[in-house]
């Protein structure tokens, strides 16, 4: 059964050998996230090799995205044995005093946090069980009240969902990063923590000032004050995730699925590939079976139509990687097949004048009942553009570019192509016959030219 949705796998211990990853990608994985807060530059150098040597092996186009750390914050250690009781109502200090911490204070090694905190700022530790709330702000110091949790630990990671932090949003740990990874020519680069337009700005200039490849940037939605830019944040990248962890910190967890269904919309609206990701199946990272709720979570971003959804756990350290990639692939398959739940109607999307050669696209392959459309892409905005229209019948993009190729993996319904031949020669037949179509009126896509065609 033909999968419509794409799969982004996220690559770790449990998923990092050739023959692991041989079995995702034969399984329905279309993308590999690789989490570079993991690993040192060059082990995950081995992993985008192994990648691409199984691709090659297989014929098979699979998108590799970096995943940069971004500037991920932490508090300092405690004396003892590491962690403190906290009572709600009490006072707690946050400070650039570099000695151990205590019952009333720990250091925070980030300046420019402490500059960017304000009178009334919540501060959320361990994933939002802790929650402080600023009551008073001092040169290098700023005091919290407790308001929630009761035991606070050694270089927990902390959430400002009401602070807008003036810092770079790549960490020198990101640039030296990036730096090896645009050696390994990555397809997409995603960049974490993104709270404005010009955060993404910057990190294009520093890809295009090292190389002439076109990496693509995806943006991760994870902050409050990103959705504050969003229509910015999506028109300066090629791609964004919906990273669903942290935002359920930092907006009200009741929130979430409306605000990842606006930013699906604006997507789709403006031409953007959009991935769904956190906890899709977060059962089977020590089970073989998912929750009900995880099924009906994968349909559902399925029936919303995004263009991928996301692993982390399952596959990075679950027990049976391949074995979730299987399940996410049947659950896709089936709902993506459901026409019930995805009718072919674009009336709900506000797509805009600059999108009605697509939408003539689309109505042509309604009216013809054709079994599929074969594209001819250089770039691959063109395959994009008409992906995201939705079109209930393959899109197979023939690429003279393997780049290009690759990143078509994550656009929904595309089956990308790399063949030079192909492409050079037009032969939409021949790429028709590949995907094993051999009937019908098929529509053809040329430099936005249309046509229409019988196979013969």
């Amino acid at each position: 059964m033909y999968k419509f949705t794409k799969i982004t796998a996220s690559i770790g211990p449990q998923s990092e050998t050739p023959d692991v990853l041989m079995g995702l990608i034969h399984s329905g994985a279309n993308a590999v996230r690789l989490n570079f807060s993991h690993d040192t530059g060059d082990v995950q150098g081995d992993k985008i090799d192994s990648v691409r040597k199984i691709s090659s092996e297989l014929n098979m186009p699979v998108a590799i995205i970096i995943d940069l750390q971004g500037p991920k914050h932490r508090i300092g250690d405690f004396e003892t044995d590491g962690h403190y009781k906290l009572v709600v109502g009490q006072k707690f200090t946050f400070d650039n005093d570099r000695r151990p911490g205590n019952s009333r204070r720990v250091c925070l090694p980030h300046d420019d946090v402490l500059q960017s905190l304000h009178i009334g700022d919540r501060v959320l530790l361990n994933d939002g069980k802790i929650e402080m709330r600023v009551s008073d702000v001092k040169p290098g110091a700023v005091t919290t009240t407790v308001v929630r949790g009761n035991e606070i630990w050694s270089r927990r990671g902390f959430n400002l969902p009401d602070t807008l932090i003036d810092t770079p949003v790549l960490t020198p740990k990101d640039i030296q990063d990036l730096e090896y990874a645009i050696t390994k020519d990555p397809d997409f680069v995603a960049v974490s923590f993104v709270q404005r337009a010009s955060d993404i700005e910057s990190v294009r200039d520093f890809i295009t000032a090292r190389t002439s490849k076109p990496i693509k940037i995806i943006a991760k939605i994870e902050r409050p004050q990103a959705l504050d830019d969003l229509h910015d944040i999506i028109a300066a990248s090629d791609a964004v995730m919906v990273a669903r962890g942290d935002l359920a910190i930092e907006i009200p967890f009741e929130q979430v699925p409306s605000i990842s269904r606006k930013i699906i919309r604006m997507c789709r609206s403006m031409n953007r590939p959009v991935i769904m990701a956190t906890q899709m199946l977060a059962s089977m990272v020590e089970s073989e079976f998912p929750t009900r709720a995880e099924i009906s979570d994968v349909a559902t971003s399925a029936y919303l139509r995004v263009d991928s959804t996301m692993t982390s756990e399952e596959t990075t350290v679950g027990i049976n990687p391949i074995l979730a990639i299987e399940t996410m692939s049947k659950i896709l398959s089936f709902a993506d097949m459901d026409t019930i739940a995805n009718p072919y109607d674009w009336s709900d999307i506000d797509c805009g004048a600059d999108n009605d050669w697509s939408r003539s696209v689309v109505s042509m392959v309604r009216l013809n009942k054709s079994p599929a459309i074969v594209v001819f892409d250089m770039d691959g905005n063109t395959s994009v553009e008409i992906a995201c229209r939705r079109p209930d019948v393959p899109i197979i993009s023939v690429c003279g570019s393997e780049i290009v190729a690759n990143q078509l993996c994550l656009s929904r319904g595309v089956i990308p192509i790399y063949n030079p031949e192909l492409f050079g020669m037009r032969d939409a037949f021949g790429a028709a016959h590949a995907c094993g179509i051999n009937f019908g009126d098929i529509v053809i896509v040329d430099d936005r030219k249309i046509s229409l065609r019988t196979l013969v």
